[in-house]
């Protein structure tokens, strides 16, 4: 289940060690600075930018270093690198399909290691269209089923109000909820949540796979060693699978 996997990540990611903090910090000020790149500086008009910078403020990263990571991306701090976003496509052990979202300032350099990371664990690397087809791109919502008991609030009441706003799918996984929605509603969708007073743990636009695989224990311990490998590298910035 794509839902529960990624709230698996979350969870963890919050109870790493300093060192794998330090990593995921250095991640999201790249996703700030390469908004800010994108589309400016003005969080307000640069929603790319706005889900970044929630995303660091969750995570409790010090303002500081958001707004200077914003000024690398609009070019007002004079040592600001270049970053792009490249997406790229593999195989893992028993037909897995992967993507690899990179942020990075040295395509080479993240090639050469998404590469060898994909190999080490029994995975390949794929060409262009080899997997994404299998995969939508989607905006993902994801929030605490705590957060509904907070705020007095009806899960089936909530999802209708979040289906009028655009969601194409409200999903129960037992201890959070997942909103779904195509890319283009995900802001619409994302400013009702927001009013209705939740706190999301976790807003952006993410890879679904159209169908899930099964797997057995050895192929799924090798696909979770791969991704703690990608976690613990700056250039990547997220992976998916089918499984």
């Amino acid at each position: 289940m794509s839902g529960h996997n990624k709230w698996s990540k979350i969870q963890h990611k919050k109870g790493k060690a300093d060192k794998a903090r330090s990593s995921l910090f250095t991640k999201m000020l790249r996703a700030i600075t390469l908004a800010a790149q994108q589309g400016g500086g003005d969080i307000d008009m640069n929603f790319s930018l706005r889900l970044a910078v929630e995303r660091a403020k969750a995570a409790n990263m010090p303002k500081d270093n958001i707004e200077r990571a914003i000024k690398r991306g609009t070019g007002e701090d004079k040592e600001g690198v270049i970053f792009e976003e490249i997406v790229y496509e593999g195989f893992g052990p028993n037909g897995v399909a992967i993507l690899i979202e990179t942020v990075t300032d040295n395509k080479n350099r993240t090639v050469s290691e998404v590469k060898h990371l994909l190999s080490k664990y029994g995975g390949s690397m794929g060409g262009p269209g080899a997997v994404q087809w299998q995969f939508d791109h989607v905006g993902s919502i994801l929030f605490s089923k705590d957060m509904l008991k907070e705020k007095g609030l009806d899960l089936d009441e909530l999802s209708l109000a979040l289906i009028d706003a655009g969601a194409a799918d409200v999903k129960d996984h037992g201890e959070f909820v997942q909103i779904l929605t195509a890319k283009e509603s995900l802001k619409t969708v994302l400013d009702a949540v927001m009013e209705a007073g939740i706190e999301p743990e976790e807003s952006g636009l993410e890879w679904m796979p159209k169908e899930l695989l099964d797997v057995d224990d050895v192929v799924r311990e090798k696909i979770d060693k791969l991704e703690e490998a990608f976690d613990e590298n700056d250039d990547v910035k997220e992976m998916y699978t089918n499984i």
